[in-house]
């Protein structure tokens, strides 16, 4: 049986904590920053675990991480 080859795309992506669960940064805060209020670019900083529904279909295409 061959290995199963990691998604580089989805490796860079997310990260595992250390209880085992995947955490990802949230999205819009690469650009067209000037129309979005200070308080909101500040919570866009934050990384949120992924959701429950996603986390079978991460592990299948991150076998190892």
């Amino acid at each position: 049986m061959p290995k199963v080859k990691t998604s580089r795309a989805a490796a860079k992506r997310f990260k595992k904590t250390g209880t085992g669960k995947l955490v990802r940064m949230k999205a819009y805060k690469s650009h067209i920053l000037t129309k979005k209020s200070t308080k909101r670019k500040r919570n866009l900083r934050k990384d949120i675990v992924v959701d429950a529904t996603n986390v079978k279909n991460m592990k299948k295409i991150m076998p190892y991480l």
